[in-house]
């Protein structure tokens, strides 16, 4: 299989890292240290398009190939695990979400707006009882009339505190426990609609995770995503995708662990010499490379089949498994190459050793991959 970058797909990935070196990187330090969500990054990304890297332009989007969009997500993680993150969410879940499940007057109304940045776009799924479990869900959802009242808190929910909008499950009817689902387009202004708590998390600080309560929160009826009961494969769908995204942040993130790696051992000396000339330095660095090299190959393999329209779930958690695993291991022995200095904020290797934990926790935990692989794997053969 040939992974050499069309033209188009250079020239964006040029495009980006540069935009990602100017834009993103000088903010970085400012926004993590202060928590603050980087509101005026990701409104330059939707002038420039990558917003709207899922969206078709006749919903007034950019679609490229998915491809493409994980180019685009490993550059910026090079600079900023968060931003790719929210990015991520709001491209492979958000956008992806309403143009294949959604009416044509709900495309019309959140894709434009998405696609430039005008609102970010957030995903619901889990709640305090519900995580791996992901059709174990508590929020209700009753109808009445021409809308629905929601009644329930959602947890863990990326962007949650600043989104306009997102894509929100409850249990299908009014008995929680029901194991079929509801999908809803869910407004930060419905009424009932509150975020009770921001964590405080390890890392990724400039992309906020809430948590959310609603109380008799009232959607339209015309925002129920989806049929009725149809929602667990509307939030298995969006995660499958979703999970090539999470393999290509994890890639960026190691790049930059590697070149950071690199960079200090030719500079530090011990014993008279610098450290890069250590055969120890050196094992640790080509393993860093090769993982690197194999998590990238899986990543774009299974972003290639889903652009080819084949069967992708299990590549896709493939791709999450290895290269979000494979991260947390490189950025451990990246940080000690650094020594005693890589547990020191002065250095970036820190940060990027907070940021790397989260990989193989969110958008399914590496059990939940390897139950997904194995499933796969049984029924094949």
């Amino acid at each position: 299989m040939d992974f050499e970058l069309t033209e188009d797909q250079r020239l964006l990935k040029e495009m980006v890292k540069d935009f990602s070196q100017k834009e993103i990187a000088p903010q970085v330090k400012h926004l993590e240290d202060n928590k603050e969500f980087p509101d005026e990054i990701l409104a330059k990304l939707g002038e420039i398009g990558i917003l709207g890297m899922t969206v078709p332009p006749e919903y007034g989007g950019s679609r490229t190939d998915y491809f493409s969009t994980m180019l685009a997500l490993e550059e910026i993680s090079k600079v900023s695990s968060a931003v790719a993150v929210i990015v991520s969410v709001h491209c492979a879940l958000f956008c992806h979400a309403i143009l294949e499940f959604g009416t044509e007057e709900q495309k019309k109304k959140y894709l434009p707006k998405a696609a430039k940045g005008e609102i970010i776009g957030a995903f619901s799924l889990t709640e305090p009882g519900a995580g791996s479990d992901a059709t174990n869900l508590k929020t209700k959802a009753e109808k009445r009339g021409d809308f629905y009242l929601l009644n329930g808190t959602k947890a863990w929910v990326t962007t949650g505190n600043d989104a306009i909008a997102m894509i929100l499950f409850t249990a299908a009817g009014a008995d929680s426990g029901n194991k079929k689902l509801n999908a809803f387009i869910v407004e930060k202004g419905f009424p009932g609609f509150k975020i009770s708590r921001i964590e405080e998390k390890l890392g990724l600080h400039c992309s906020p995770t809430a948590e959310i309560v609603l109380e008799d929160c009232q959607v339209p009826q015309e925002n129920l995503l989806g049929e009725e009961g149809n929602g667990a494969a509307i939030a298995f769908n969006s995660l499958d995708g979703s999970r090539i995204g999470i393999a290509a942040q994890s890639i960026g993130l190691a790049e930059r662990a590697l070149k950071e790696a690199v960079q200090y051992a030719k500079q530090r000396e011990a014993f008279g010499r610098k450290i890069s000339e250590f055969q120890a330095i050196q094992f640790m660095i080509a393993d860093i490379s090769t993982l690197i090299e194999a998590a990238r190959l899986l990543t774009y393999k299974a972003a290639n089949l889903k652009d080819r329209g084949k069967p992708f779930s299990k590549e896709a958690a493939m791709a999450k498994l290895f290269a979000s695993e494979a991260a947390n291991k490189i950025v451990y022995q990246a940080l000690q190459i650094h020594g005693g200095y890589g547990y020191s904020k002065e250095f970036f290797i820190e940060q990027l050793y907070r940021d790397a934990r989260v990989l193989s926790i969110y958008e399914g935990t590496s059990e939940i991959q390897r139950l997904v692989i194995s499933r796969h794997l049984l029924k094949e053969k």
